[in-house]
């Protein structure tokens, strides 16, 4: 009986079973299977390895996990991070960082590749970071972020001092005693890691927060910030230099002052920060000046004001008595001003009598040359009555004329239309003239409010002709007419009987004889 040869015989280098057995009706087997088998073996050889080599082709993808290779000057290795496991390294893939890898080794089907799947990272010695914190630091700095431009002025003497540091250190405790000694202030303490894993993403996020604090709220917001930790090795600072946090100090309003290592330690916050102290001592020194060093130079500056004010004062004294040694006595200066003002006010009323006959005058004058009321309404009475007779004459005569014309013609139809047309014409146009005559009446004139004095049947225009004593006739609008006599204030005199006159009036001339036989129309 023939035995089966196993695949993984042939995988493993095992030796070719007799020429009996290598016939051609052995079991063939998928790729799926070929693959599988593949797959074991390799996890059952390099279930846990440890891998030293270069970075290369460093990708997130949009999933979260990251994909790159390993290399050295031999050979390359795909290998991939898991997004879960990813979130909880401290080291990320970057290209050309030297590192040590530690994983398994396993494959992947879809395309008939092995890879190692990292399950820790980490760089391969203090060269490698070295070489990554400089090359982080010209990519931040390329982008601005260390910028003299950017640094802002630290105040003088904050009222609120936020600390970013691990509560149990020293450091805490070295800054709040510095604090005391020099000017104590109100300090808020954030607590955070300040090494190993999430310690960048606290130190990111307490910046953060104190910037998100409401100034007046109930946490007051700090003026000033310090992120501070003691010395350490390079390893120990390095949360110190990851973006997250080195982007989290350049983009803080508060004004912020890192305090972290010694002296001859630097980290990428250094250069993002407002001021960079070399201890966590040294930043309390700069966020605050001595009290008793204040109080000193506000005593100094205070008498070296009071002494200036002194001096001050005696100057201007001796300046004063001097002018007023140059001063005329005020009593003379009072003389002369109270003689000027006499003048002027004799002056003043002088001018004001002068002024007032002055414009006396000229009203007179003005007066004097205004016709009046009772010859302008005789004039224009005169003159309608004038074209009233030149009317009638003119009618009397066009009547004729044109009575004349028809007795010629004999169309008794056209002489009656055109006799009535000239009839009305002439009826309008008397109207208007009527119209007129009535405006220019003194009836108008009493009719808005004015009186008219008569004396003797004569009309006063002037106030020289109302003697005390004098009978006046008051004649209103609607022709009602009362009888009153002119006083001089006092008692008024018995009334005196009014000397009758009769009213003058218009004759109307008798119409022309018709030489028709028709009498006139007006």
């Amino acid at each position: 009986m023939e035995t089966e040869r196993d695949p993984l015989d042939d995988l493993l280098g095992a030796p070719p079973p007799p020429d009996d057995a290598q016939g051609g009706n052995a079991p063939a087997m998928s790729v799926g299977e070929l693959s599988g088998a593949i797959k074991r073996v390799l996890e059952g050889d390099f279930g846990h390895v440890r891998v030293q080599g270069e970075i290369s082709g460093a990708k997130r993808a949009a999933s979260g996990h990251w994909y790159f290779r390993l290399k050295d000057d031999k050979a390359v290795i795909d290998a991939v991070l898991w997004r879960g496991q990813a979130g909880r390294l401290t080291t990320l893939p970057e290209d050309g960082l030297e590192v040590v890898a530690t994983g398994r080794v396993t494959t992947f089907e879809g395309r008939s590749v092995y890879q190692l799947v990292v399950e820790a990272l980490e760089p391969a010695g203090a060269g490698a970071l070295l070489k990554l914190l400089e090359e982080r630091r010209k990519k931040l700095q390329a982008e601005c972020l260390f910028d003299l431009e950017r640094k802002r002025p630290l105040p003088f003497l904050p009222t609120v001092i936020g600390v970013v540091t691990s509560p149990t250190g020293a450091v805490i405790r070295d800054i709040l005693h510095r604090l005391n000694d020099r000017f104590p202030r109100h300090v808020l303490v954030w607590p955070i890691r300040v090494q190993g894993k999430g310690a960048a993403e606290e130190a990111a996020a307490a910046i953060e927060g104190f910037n998100r604090l409401t100034p007046g709220g109930p946490v007051p917001r700090p003026d000033v910030l310090i992120v501070a930790r003691g010395g350490g090795s390079l390893e120990d600072l390095w949360a110190f230099n990851e973006e997250i946090v080195v982007r989290a100090a350049a983009a803080s309003d508060i004004p912020l002052i890192s305090a972290v290592g010694h002296e001859t330690d630097t980290t990428l916050i250094d250069y993002a920060s407002d001021r960079r102290a070399p201890t966590p001592s040294a930043a309390a020194e700069i966020a605050v000046p001595v009290r008793a060093d204040l109080v000193a130079e506000v005593r100094r500056l205070g008498l070296r004001l009071a002494e200036a004010a002194e001096r001050g004062v005696g100057h201007r004294q001796d300046r004063l008595a001097g002018l007023a040694r140059g001063l005329p006595e005020p009593g003379r200066l009072l003389e002369t001003a109270a003689q000027r003002l006499d003048d002027v006010s004799e002056r003043l009323a002088f001018a004001l009598k002068t002024g007032l006959a002055a414009r006396g005058d000229r009203l007179a004058r003005l007066a004097a040359g205004l016709p009046r009321p009772e010859r302008q309404l005789d004039a224009k009475a005169d003159a309608l009555g004038a074209r009233v007779k030149a009317l009638d004459r003119a009618a009397v005569q066009a009547l004729g004329a044109r009575h004349h014309a028809f007795e010629r013609l004999d169309p008794a139809r056209r002489i009656a239309v055109a006799a009535d047309r000239r009839l009305r014409d002439d009826a309008q146009r008397l109207e208007r003239l009527s119209g007129l005559l009535a405006s220019y009446s003194h009836e108008k004139t009493l009719q808005r409010g004015f009186v008219l004095l008569r004396a003797g049947g004569q009309v006063l225009v002037d106030p020289e002709q109302a003697t005390p004593g004098l009978a006046i006739e008051l004649q209103f609008a609607g022709d009602i007419r009362r009888d009153a006599v002119v006083t001089d204030g006092g008692a008024p005199p018995p009334p005196q009987a009014p000397t009758p006159k009769p009213r003058p009036r218009l004759a109307r001339k008798p119409p022309p004889p018709d030489a028709g036989g028709q009498g006139s129309l007006l």
